[in-house]
Formats: C-alpha cells, structure tokens, sequence
C-alpha cells in the first residue's frame, strides 16, 4: 500500500520533472531518471499520474501557475498602466533567474513534441492573461493614461506575445544567441538595459502619458 505523498514531496517531484523535460524535451525525458532524482520509486510515481504525458502535463500546469500567479497579483495590485508594465517585467526577469526551466518548459509548449496538447494548453494558459492584459489597457485608456485607440484584445495579444519572446528571450539557448544578434554580444550582461527599452517601446506603443 503506497504512503500518500505530502505536499512538499510532490512539489520536489514536479521541480525534477520539469527539469528533465527542460533539458530533454517530453520524447525524450525518462520517467526512471525522475523518479531516482525525487528520491521515489517509478510505481509511486505512476500511483499519482497515469503516464509520462500526464506527468508532463502535471509539471506544465505547476510552473506555469506560479509564473501566471505572480503577473496576475501585478495586474491586480497595480492600478497604474506604466508602473504595471514595468513591474510584470521585472517579475518575468526575476523568474528567469530564480526558474530558468520553468520558461524553458513553456517554450517546450510551442514544440512539434506537444503539438496533441496545443489547442487544450492554449486555451487553459492564455485566456484569463489575455482578458487581464485587454483590461489594463481598456483602463488606462478611458482614465486618461493612455492613447492606444486600437482593440484591446489586441492589445493583448502583442503585449503577451512580446512578454513570451522575452521570457524565451532570457532563458533558452536559442533565444539568447538570437538576441545577442540583434541587441550585441554583451545585451545578456544588463539585463536592466534591456527591461528598461523593453517597457519604453511599449510605452511609446500605447501612447502612456
């Protein structure tokens, strides 16, 4: 008979998961690897998901909470647009830094690897983001703070697209050689220079005032 499992240890149980799916993709990653590093037996492990797809599935939802926790508390603390947009930045930056594999999974979201979840994920990931993100700005603009005369929605959807390039951005091997590219081989040594054009170009986009 198997020992329920704490909250603690199924927490250290995902945080394992999600590295090895960082590093080696959902195809690849090995449910034994997991289990050896959470300090678990693979049948214990199988007890709370029914395979490898559903534990990844597991590990996507855990991280991806956390991440959209802390930009939902902004947007929901912060009533002013600039400080709001400065604030989810500062957020995402100090999630790359302290959850570097978090964003990594996120970008394993978009691969050929996960393509069978796309539209579900999508669908349970976005939504509520992209209703906050249309809000602010709807907001902003009928308080004065901001001239964007466009569609909230979006609004929105630029917004959040140019966040997830910029997670990617600053957490993905990829990413970063694409904008040391563009930005210079030393962009990844300031990483405040780079938030700080971040929110300036999105500012000047929505006409802050």
């Amino acid at each position: 008979m198997y020992k329920k499992l704490d909250e603690e240890t199924i927490e250290k149980i995902l945080e394992t998961g999600i590295d090895e799916f960082a590093e080696h993709g959902l195809d690849r990653a090995n449910i034994n690897v997991i289990a050896k590093k959470a300090g678990i037996s693979v049948g214990v492990l199988y007890k709370y998901y029914k395979g490898k797809d559903e534990f990844f599935l597991a590990c996507v939802k855990y991280s991806l909470r956390l991440l959209e926790e802390a930009f939902q508390a902004v947007i929901a603390n912060e009533d002013d647009i600039r400080t709001c947009i400065r604030l989810l930045v500062e957020e995402l930056l100090d999630g790359a830094e302290k959850h570097r594999n978090y964003y990594v999974m996120y970008n394993e979201i978009t691969s050929g690897s996960c393509r069978k979840y796309a539209t579900k994920l999508a669908q349970s990931i976005e939504g509520q983001t992209g209703l906050l993100y249309a809000e602010l700005v709807k907001r902003a603009k009928e308080e004065g703070k901001a001239t964007y005369d466009g569609d909230p929605r979006m609004f929105a959807f630029f917004f959040d697209s140019l966040l997830m390039m910029l997670q990617f951005s600053v957490s993905c091997e990829y990413y970063k050689e694409r904008m040391r590219i563009f930005c210079g081989a030393d962009v990844m040594e300031n990483t405040d220079s780079v938030a700080e054009a971040f929110c300036d170009f999105i500012e000047r986009a929505v006409g802050i005032v």
